[in-house]
């Protein structure tokens, strides 16, 4: 016989305490549905998840000129045409936009506070300023997120979208009295200037900037937002821009045009061998 086991209750109710309960939330509870949005909005900003996209497809398209061009199938090599087609005329629609609204776009950019805006202005500084919003107010929620945002200040040297108080909207850097995070009224380091000869870089080097006056905090960080020093690269780099988009557009046309060269020649031996 197997010796009875002693029933120990402090074992017991030590083994109630150690094991947390599951239980479901209630429909009430706000915490699922901001968490919600929280995964999503990070998901549609998240630089991954745009590569990923993209790279699919391409893969697709690629994929379809690829194996309609080897088994001669007209369908394939149609959507490849058609798809080629489709995004040299998004392409093309972009371009023709920021041509046309480049000043609209250097003056609402320029001066946030300009009474004198029409929609174009209004839309395109709403659309950025919504994008580079979300970015900052999931700066800590993504890492990939967090890396681009100090890339893009690093690079561009500057602080924000308008200026460093910006960076208020995130919940860690927010400048209210009740926020108890450490880095309350903090910028990210990527908006502090460097320090000449510095080796190590200095990750607290903008904690308590947004309590300085502007003049202040000048003395330490980027000054300038990035909505000031987008308009300058884009007006700096336009011959590159325009390179870089005439370089995308000529492999683009030579596929539609050999796509349907080769459905062309399909379709005549189709109809030679009938």
């Amino acid at each position: 016989m197997q010796p009875s086991q002693k029933h120990n209750p402090s074992k017991a109710s030590a083994n109630r305490v150690l094991k947390p309960r599951r239980t479901l939330p209630h429909k009430d509870d706000p915490y699922p549905l901001a968490y919600k949005h929280t995964v999503r909005d990070t998901f549609l900003i998240d630089p991954a998840v745009i590569l990923i996209v993209v790279g699919v497809v391409m893969f697709f398209i690629t994929f379809c000129g690829c194996i309609g061009a080897l088994r001669e199938n007209i369908r394939l090599l149609k959507t490849f045409s058609f798809s080629l087609t489709l995004v040299f005329l998004i392409q093309l629609v972009i371009a023709v936009l920021g041509f046309f609204y480049s000043d609209q776009c250097d003056g609402g950019l320029r001066n946030p506070q300009a009474k004198h805006r029409n929609n174009g202005q209004e839309e395109t500084r709403d659309a950025l300023g919504k994008f580079v919003k979300k970015a900052i107010v999931h700066y800590r929620d993504d890492l990939d997120l967090q890396n681009l945002m100090d890339y893009i200040q690093k690079e561009f040297k500057c602080c924000g979208w308008n200026n460093y108080t910006d960076w208020s909207w995130n919940l860690y850097f927010n400048c209210t009295h009740g926020n108890p995070s450490s880095e309350r009224c903090a910028v990210p380091y990527s908006c502090c200037t460097p320090v000449p000869g510095e080796t190590v870089i200095n990750t607290m080097c903008g904690f308590g900037v947004q309590t300085q006056k502007y003049q202040d905090a000048n003395k330490s960080i980027y000054p300038v937002g990035c909505a000031d020093r987008a308009v300058m690269w884009i007006e700096s780099h336009l011959l590159l821009v325009g390179a870089l988009t005439l370089g995308l557009a000529l492999p683009q046309i030579a596929g539609i045009v050999l796509s349907q060269i080769l459905i062309s020649q399909i379709q005549n031996e189709i109809t030679s061998a009938l």
